[in-house]
């Protein structure tokens, strides 16, 4: 089985991380595209390797690594007290964080492909679970059709300190819960109870103002082509707490850098 072959399946997911760890859907399939010209050129790295996914995920974080900006904590501190320890919480500790919570990885998986002990896995993701959990908080709008699942977001976001302005089951709902209630943050499914689509509901808000889109499907592997503009944070249907948590604050402390920077600029 050629190296191709071995990968194919786990792109999808390798791009959900990259998105994730970057912010934006066109940096994180740059960084894909960089891993598969590397494999191209080295097939064996991921050939020889037991596991190719771990395999795949670890060549990934070697070139993640190998620029200096990647691994700077100081690049992306941020003005006020709560961001600024999110700004010195290492780039490799959201790696861990990420790689356990949203990919699924084992702890001995993860480590492998950070090059860290399991003791020392663990000491990352806790560090950043801790930070990224309590350290920013916002208003929530849940767009969701599902009773039982709109719920169980709402629960989960409150635990991590937020606030829920409203839950939303259709584009209608959506627009006038957001004209009320301009949220921080947006949790939406893909499809609403009136057939509509959640993306085209987010899009005419984001025609009105900026704010941070998390979306939720049962097909993620439809929306991490690569092929058209799509969504920078999934999360996939079933979905566990842990992996609410790390979309969710990754999707933030994004957000609240890029208005730092944008600040920065107009001064």
């Amino acid at each position: 089985m050629s190296s191709a072959q071995l990968v194919a399946h786990h792109l999808p997911y390798l791009r959900r991380y990259a998105r994730a760890l970057t912010g934006a859907q066109a940096s994180g399939d740059a960084y894909v595209a960089a891993t598969l010209e590397a494999m191209i050129k080295e097939p064996d790295i991921v050939k020889n390797d037991n596991n190719p996914k771990v395999a795949l995920y670890r060549l990934f974080t070697a070139i993640w690594n190998s620029l200096p900006v990647n691994d700077s904590a100081e690049a992306l501190a941020p003005d006020t007290p709560a961001e600024r320890r999110l700004g010195h919480l290492t780039p490799r500790a959201r790696q861990a964080f990420l790689l356990v919570s949203l990919e699924g990885f084992s702890e001995q998986d993860a480590a492998d492909i950070l090059g860290v002990n399991r003791e020392k896995l663990r000491t990352l993701v806790e560090e950043a679970g801790r930070e990224l959990a309590t350290d920013i908080a916002t208003d929530v709008l849940i767009i969701e059709d599902e009773t039982f699942i709109a719920l169980d977001l709402e629960g989960l976001v409150e635990s991590l300190g937020h606030r829920v302005v409203g839950i939303a089951r259709t584009h209608a709902e959506t627009l006038a819960i957001a004209k009320k209630h301009p949220p921080g943050l947006i949790l939406a499914d893909i499809q609403l109870a009136d057939g509509s689509s959640g993306l085209d509901a987010v899009n005419e808000l984001l025609d009105t103002f900026e704010v941070p889109v998390v979306f939720i499907t049962a097909y993620p592997e439809r929306f991490l082509t690569g092929q058209r503009p799509e969504p920078a944070f999934l999360i996939a249907k079933p979905f566990q707490p842990a992996t609410v948590s790390a979309v969710v604050s990754q999707a933030l402390f994004f957000e609240r850098n890029a208005a730092r920077r944008e600040r920065r600029i107009m001064a």
